[in-house]
């Protein structure tokens, strides 16, 4: 019995480090990129805990979930940790990051997502970039969500740790991810006797197994089918060009918020701001009263595989997300969530304009994909 996925030649080092290139590329970095076999949980402790510890002190900025989660790793590697917390219907700014700074002299190390989906916002990481460079602290960032959805820069925003998925906006596999690592990064973890090594969180074993080698000898055998499609995910980014993805979400987000503005029922975007708003995914709060797990369901009752689901954590009553991203980029896939959505809403008494929602969904995809000449 043969099947594609099986009976494979085996994956060398030279098309490893191909991807690695591609990979590259996407972000427009001259620096060193490891591609790690897990999911994206695997670089971003393995950065955490290759750079910090007790000498650490580190600004963790938390408008999300996963702030939470680093700023738990940081203080389990021995960190002095100040945690900067923002309500998460909006964004941090560089200001707040300056005067966390102004506070704390001793900050060397600024811990930050660039997009969180769970929540629906984005922060503006190349102006806290600025703030971060001029203190000659290391900035690290989780860019798992936001890639592909939004531009991510390592290098023009001085980003020395920038961690990637591609499960989410790349619409690739969730079995491998990659970080980029600044020579400064490389530096801290070398002089950090408790950076791991010899372990499969080792970011340092790569560079020293791996890049200083020549990559020419992998260090285990490769998840195989997971870089195949990290290739081929890469591949279809270039070939559609990646303003183009890009664009596609802008434009899928921005006709979400549009549309559940013009529902009515009480439904509306979670995230305040536009410009606070994640592309990658919109959150919507629900109705007072109506728990958006009840909601997303009688939603999903009609059309099971509708981007939609429930919040998580604190806000789950309340919190719905569309998570519009990937090969859900699109504006059929708007139109079906936001008519689900109606419906849920109209089958508990709610007044709903559907018909409203979707010309306003409409408008909003295509005034905003005309706007950056990516056409319809």
């Amino acid at each position: 019995m043969t099947h594609p996925f099986l009976d494979l030649a085996p994956l060398g080092a030279a098309q490893f480090a191909s991807i690695e290139d591609r990979v590259a590329r996407l972000l427009r970095t001259e620096q060193d990129v490891v591609i790690m076999q897990g999911e994206a949980l695997l670089p971003l402790e393995g950065a955490i805990r290759g750079t910090a510890g007790p000498g650490t002190t580190a600004l963790n900025v938390i408008t999300g979930p996963y702030g939470q989660t680093f700023g738990n790793w940081l203080r389990d590697c021995g960190a002095t940790v100040i945690d900067l917390a923002v309500p998460f219907h909006t964004a941090v700014t560089a200001e707040r990051i300056a005067a966390a700074f102004e506070e704390h002299p001793a900050i060397d190390f600024v811990s930050l997502v660039h997009a969180e989906a769970a929540t629906g916002n984005t922060n503006p990481v190349a102006g806290i970039g600025e703030v971060v460079r001029r203190h000659g602290a290391l900035l690290y960032l989780d860019a798992v969500a936001s890639v592909g959805a939004e531009p991510v820069l390592p290098d023009a925003w001085g980003v020395d740790l920038c961690v990637i998925g591609a499960q989410k906006a790349m619409g690739g596999p969730a079995g491998v991810s990659a970080v980029s690592v600044s020579e400064r990064a490389w530096a801290r973890m070398a002089a950090n006797p408790q950076a791991p090594r010899r372990s499969y969180l080792s970011l340092l074993d790569w560079k020293e197994r791996w890049i200083d080698g020549g990559r020419k000898v992998l260090l285990h055998a490769p998840a195989q089918l997971e870089m195949l499609a990290l290739e081929a995910c890469v591949e279809r980014i270039e070939a559609d060009g990646l303003d183009a993805v890009m664009g596609r979400h802008r434009a899928a987000a921005a006709a979400t918020r549009a549309g559940a503005r013009a529902l009515g029922g009480g439904l509306e975007p979670y995230v305040h701001a536009d410009h606070e708003a994640a592309p990658v995914a919109t959150t919507l709060r629900s109705p007072s009263g109506v728990a958006a797990s009840e909601l997303v369901a009688r939603a999903l009752s009609s059309d099971p595989v509708l981007p939609l689901a429930a919040g998580g954590g604190a806000p789950a009553e309340e919190m719905i997300r569309v998570n519009h991203y990937g090969v859900d980029a699109t504006r059929g896939a708007v139109r079906a969530s936001l008519a689900a959505l109606g419906a849920a809403l109209g089958e508990r008494g709610l007044a709903v304009d559907v018909a409203g929602a979707l010309r306003a969904a409409e408008e909003a995809f295509n005034r905003t994909m005309n706007a950056r000449g990516t056409g319809a």
